[in-house]
């Protein structure tokens, strides 16, 4: 989806800082007993093109260094090893898809949902080598296929078999991260692989992978915001502060692709023709969670319990703030 889109899901910057007001406030409710943390410490991941960017630019410590609280960033391959560090609290706040907070709820992790970008559906996909005889989702019955357990594309592979009459027994997953995955498609040790930006944007520009299908009309493709509880409770103007970073970030991305990406193309290893094709692809405008955004999340959830992919019923409402707007997000 193009970047020009990028803001459509956010009224006016105005309402936008009412609200995170609003979020902070109900954060600061329930931590007032809480000291405030001197260091942020943020898991992200090589295909977080924002949180990059601002790793690159260094704006979030100049932003955060008059209030005394210095920032951390620490890397992760994907979401579901992002989610492990911020439940043992090796991290204070992280950015992911839709898939692993759900996996990491179900485990017992203890965070919320601080936030979320709007939808982007084809920064996802499921591809094949480009002289694959697979020409379609329907195709992929009794093939193997890689991805990442618990991650985004783990219900994106749910649902297109599903809109296709197939159902997740049909073919054989082999749970590989990123990079594993990659190497395996290459040797032709699976058939087909789903995967994410900028990892599917390499794929189609390194190696010419053929997209059978992306997310769109499947999945919405959320990315969240999580933070840690108790860092959350007692640090509201920090995750403020990260907020109205990030919108800058967002900002600079929309007015020029190219040099976003000649920023972000070194820290994701990644050519800058590649970052480009991911950049275009997503769309940017960070906001707290509406009831609306809660209960496409909780469908994420009851589907991979309806799959036995967790091991019990998960409530998103219980990891909302309490203003969130989603307390009648029930969940199975």
């Amino acid at each position: 989806m193009n970047v020009s889109h990028s803001f459509s899901a956010v009224a006016s910057r105005r309402g936008w800082l009412a609200r995170l007001l609003s979020l902070g406030l109900a954060f600061a409710t329930f931590g007032a007993h809480a000291d405030p943390a001197r260091e942020l410490r943020i898991g992200f991941q090589k295909s977080a093109s924002l949180f990059v960017l601002q790793k690159a630019q260094g704006t979030l410590e100049k932003r955060l260094a008059p209030q005394g609280v210095a920032v951390k960033w620490v890397e992760f391959p994907a979401g579901p090893q992002l989610l492990e560090g911020l439940n043992v609290g090796a991290i204070d706040v992280g950015f992911v898809g839709e898939a692993p907070p759900i996996f990491a709820q179900a485990a017992g992790a203890r965070f919320v949902y601080v936030g979320n970008d709007p939808a982007s559906p084809t920064t996802e996909a499921v591809v094949v080598p480009k002289d694959s005889p697979l020409k379609s989702v329907a195709d992929l019955k009794g093939r193997r296929i890689a991805l990442n357990k618990g991650s985004n594309v783990h219900y994106l592979l749910v649902k297109l078999l599903e809109k296709n009459g197939l159902k997740y027994s049909d073919v054989t997953p082999v749970f590989l991260p990123p990079a594993d995955a990659r190497a395996a498609f290459e040797k032709g040790a699976v058939d087909a692989w789903v995967i994410w930006d900028p990892f599917l944007a390499a794929a189609e520009h390194q190696i010419n992978a053929r997209q059978l299908a992306d997310g769109t009309g499947v999945v919405n493709s959320y990315s969240y915001y999580l933070a840690q509880t108790d860092y959350a409770q007692a640090n509201p103007h920090v995750i403020r502060e990260l907020f109205a970073n990030t919108q800058e970030a967002a900002k600079f991305v929309q007015a020029d692709v190219p040099r976003a990406a000649g920023l972000i193309a070194p820290l994701q290893g990644l050519d800058v023709a590649v970052v480009e094709t991911s950049l275009k692809r997503y769309r940017y405008g960070v906001a707290p969670l509406t009831a609306a955004v809660a209960a496409e999340q909780q469908k994420v959830a009851d589907t991979f319990y309806d799959l036995k992919l967790i091991p019990r019923p998960v409530r998103i409402a219980d990891a909302l703030p309490a203003n969130a707007g989603a307390a009648t997000v029930a969940g199975k």
